[in-house]
């Protein structure tokens, strides 16, 4: 979900020692803190650590999210909590973009304000649609894999037109959200976001093959940071923009089976 341009220089990223910093050879051993570079197994271990921690705020949501007459399911009771949970993941996500050395502390809080919240909706989904939440969850998960192997066999290259072609979609996708959330403001509505309708569907389509490319730029994010010694800290900033996409993929998954499944 995220970029390599905070990578180095100004003062959102992690700008290259100085010479006067780089220990000489013959002042002795170097410390760990002057030695540790991004790894690709350090990146993999920060993302287990935020997946634990949304997990559990998920669990937390799902049970603090009550069916209002669960027999008829004919309503849910979203708790407060799960939307000031997204409001604080979405700061987090803004936060992350100017100060992305601060991701080992943003990336926790987000996982627990999201997880809070992808818990109550998930719930949500659940109770119209019983084992939406497994199906979007296996469905999220073999998406994953696929464009692993898809990049790590290079059928999927990440090239520069590759990567302004989704960030571009992407930012596209956002956009037509935001409006979207603006126009229900003031009480009206984009039918075809939610709508079952072929045309309600082919988007979902659309927007999850998007979410899906991301996964690749994340990939490529992490070689990148790897290949070009970026710091330690570096690894949390990649592993908060591979849940986010994640996250994101999921969410989109039980959209388009909600609306697979309402017709």
């Amino acid at each position: 979900m995220f970029n390599e341009s905070t990578m180095s220089g100004g003062s959102n990223g992690w700008p290259a020692s100085a010479p006067s910093t780089q220990t000489p050879m013959t002042d002795g051993p170097v410390s760990p803190w002057q030695r540790d570079t991004m790894t690709v197994g350090g990146t993999i271990s920060a993302t287990a650590v935020l997946f634990v921690l949304l997990l559990s705020s998920a669990a937390f949501g799902w049970i603090s999210t009550e069916a209002i007459d669960f027999e008829q399911a004919t309503g849910i009771s979203i708790p407060t909590m799960a939307w000031v949970g997204l409001g604080v993941g979405f700061v987090a996500v803004i936060a992350l973009y100017f100060k992305p050395h601060l991701a080992r502390i943003l990336g926790p809080i987000y996982a627990l304000a999201q997880g809070f919240f992808v818990g109550a909706l998930s719930k949500a989904y659940e109770t119209f649609y019983e084992g939406i939440v497994v199906q979007a969850a296996a469905a999220t998960i073999s998406v994953f894999f696929v464009m692993l192997v898809l990049y790590k066999t290079g059928i999927i290259k990440v090239t520069d037109k590759f990567r302004r072609v989704i960030i571009g979609a992407t930012l596209g996708i956002m956009l037509l959200y935001g409006v979207s959330f603006l126009i229900m403001l003031v009480g009206g509505d984009v039918s075809f976001l939610r709508s079952p309708s072929l045309l309600g569907i082919g988007f979902s389509l659309l927007v999850c093959g998007i979410a899906a490319m991301n996964l690749a730029l994340d990939f490529d994010l992490i070689d990148r940071g790897v290949e070009r010694g970026a710091p330690k800290a570096y690894e949390w900033y990649a592993a908060f923009g591979l849940m986010v996409t994640i996250i994101w993929l999921y969410m989109e998954m039980l959209r388009l089976l909600a609306k697979l499944r309402a017709r």
